[in-house]
């Protein structure tokens, strides 16, 4: 009996801190790159159905409005959903994204900065020196393009939260991977050192590490080679986009307020090993 009255104290609690989470987001702004799928779209859901107005942002217009459609489907209280289409390598559209979002709303308190590609696996010498331009042009650049705006927009509000999407490629080698390794190694970088530059200025600047989730990025290899990348992971198993989300969720929110500069691992117990 004491067990059942336990757990029953455990769920309310539960029940509690979603709902002081949701309402702690109520009524603010946030943009999410790469918000039309994976991830990305993950995170937008769980967003509009807590009361944010969300922007996402993406290469192709069919997919961005097709999810803009399926956000704003949830969205609670007066949050908006918008598509906006964009390619973060471009660093004049990326500030003309982030001023359009200010116009229109006034603010941008959150930001989740998911736009990513993995477009080859291969030993640096057999990989393409174009793909791994690619890469950088939008892991790298990309990034450093979004966070240049963000941080100018946050630090004149006063306050701030951003995420930025490593990988467990960005804390390990991995095998035929070091191109992208390489790229999601340079978003921890300046993940932690825009932590530090704007820790006092009411930013807060940090990143997750995800392991192998089933998205589109690793479709082809998820259909080639998933009991291999099941056995990567300790719990023997690939994540789902909403697990990634939750902990993004998680780090935007005013629940991680001493929280700043951390990579959180979300990764099945990779990184443990």
């Amino acid at each position: 009996r004491k067990k059942s009255i336990s757990r029953t104290v455990l769920s309310a609690a539960y029940c509690v801190l979603q709902a002081t989470l949701e309402i702690l987001m109520t009524n603010q702004v946030a943009l999410v790159t790469g918000g039309a799928s994976g991830i990305g779209k993950a995170v937008a859901l769980k967003l509009a159905a807590s009361g944010v107005t969300v922007v996402i942002s993406g290469r192709r217009a069919d997919v961005g409005n097709a999810a803009m459609a399926e956000i704003s489907a949830v969205a609670t209280g007066e949050a908006q959903v918008r598509f906006i289409q964009n390619d973060v390598s471009d660093e004049v559209a990326v500030k003309a994204m982030i001023e359009q979002i200010v116009q229109d709303f006034g603010r941008l308190d959150m930001a989740v900065n998911n736009a990513g590609i993995f477009t080859e696996y291969a030993p640096v010498n057999g990989s393409d020196t174009k793909q791994f331009r690619d890469m950088i042009e939008v892991n790298v650049l990309g990034l450093y393009h979004c966070m240049k705006c963000e941080i100018t927009q946050m630090l004149s509000q006063g306050k701030g939260s951003i995420v930025n999407l490593a990988s467990i490629a960005g804390l390990n080698g991995i095998p035929w991977g070091a191109t992208y390794a390489a790229t999601k190694h340079a978003v921890v970088g300046l993940t932690k050192s825009s932590a530090l530059d704007h820790a006092a200025q009411g930013l807060r600047i940090n990143g997750v590490a995800p392991g192998a989730i089933r998205t589109d990025i690793i479709a082809e290899q998820i259909n080639s080679n998933e009991a291999e990348l099941e056995a990567m992971h300790p719990m023997q198993r690939l994540g789902n986009p909403d697990e990634i989300a939750n902990a993004i969720f998680w780090l935007l929110s005013d629940q991680a307020s001493f929280v700043t500069g951390h990579i959180l691992n979300v990764d099945g117990g990779f990184q443990a090993k």
